[in-house]
């Protein structure tokens, strides 16, 4: 995996307005964010009066706002998506100096480009770019996005909701494996996705989208499918599971809905691969020890 890991957080707190604050007095961060004098004297008027510990509401006022931490739980910047009609743009930061050059931009613009267009429905996602912000240019090219239209202080790059689909499934996952998904169990899922009132569940749908797609008959006996059951280890803990749909699921029996944050996260990986994924409470490490069981493998094509 070349890309490091990379999760948005929607919850504001006061602490992370410091560290905004932080971020924005360094010039280096500000040079080419238009509105930084602007966001720096609302933050401060924030902290000033506003006694609460979340800020969330008062952050996405205009637009959506989001904190990008990395691997460890740390904050490493922000990305704020804008909707204006059918297109979104997108503003993003890498706060510390010290993470510029470790393609913290490239994975944030993935995790942005995931809520546009699957959480928030963008026809097409915009990014203005000042023509020195060479870092910028060369993170959103790296991610597919097309020159729009330039002028001399500023370029206008552009993805649109088709494209993105298509690189979706076409191109080589950066940050994770490969994942497979039978004709039969995406058919369900993706009804399952459209009749689904959860608010995260455009993160099953993006893996939905980004899976290769296979025969049932033909799937590879170490992948997890649908009602398999499978060994996990979740940061240093084994524990075994079965991916089930949200109407089967059973805690207590470890029977994982595929809406959860674990039963999401497993969909479509194969015996030894080893990922990343943001659960509700810390960031884990997810690694596929063994599949038990799956009906396809076990001949049971009605589950």
């Amino acid at each position: 995996m070349n890309e490091p890991f990379i999760f948005l957080c929607p919850e504001i707190t006061r602490a992370n307005a410091l560290t905004l604050m932080d971020w924005l007095e360094d010039e280096g961060v500000t040079r080419y964010l238009s509105d930084s004098r602007h966001v720096s004297r609302f933050i401060e008027q924030v902290i000033g009066r506003v006694q609460l510990p979340i800020l969330t509401h008062l952050f996405n006022q205009g637009g959506r706002f989001f904190m990008a931490y990395d691997r460890h739980d740390v904050p490493v910047g922000f990305v704020r998506l804008v909707k204006k009609g059918p297109d979104c743009e997108m503003v993003l930061v890498i706060g510390n100096r010290d993470d510029w050059g470790r393609k913290l931009g490239t994975s944030v613009i993935r995790e942005g480009m995931k809520l546009a267009f699957f959480d928030m429905r963008a026809e097409k996602l915009i990014a203005k770019i000042h023509p020195d912000n060479a870092r910028s240019l060369k993170a959103f090219l790296r991610n597919g996005f097309l020159l729009e239209s330039e002028t001399p202080t500023m370029k206008s790059f552009a993805m649109n909701s088709a494209r993105y689909l298509r690189l979706l499934r076409e191109s080589p996952a950066a940050l994770a494996s490969d994942i497979y998904i039978t004709e039969v169990d995406r058919a369900r899922l993706k009804s399952l996705v459209e009749l689904s009132m959860e608010s995260d569940i455009f993160e099953l749908e993006h893996e939905i989208e980004r899976a290769i797609v296979v025969d049932p008959r033909q799937v590879a006996e170490d992948v997890i499918t649908m009602n398999s059951r499978a060994l996990l280890e979740v940061d240093d803990e084994k524990v075994e599971v079965a991916l089930v749909y949200p109407e089967d699921a059973d805690d207590s029996a470890e029977k994982l809905s595929v809406c959860s944050g674990i039963g999401t996260a497993i969909l479509g990986y194969k015996e030894g691969d080893a990922f990343d994924w943001r659960i509700p409470d810390r960031t884990c490490h997810i690694r596929i020890r063994k599949v038990l069981y799956q009906p396809e493998a076990a001949g049971d094509f009605h589950l």
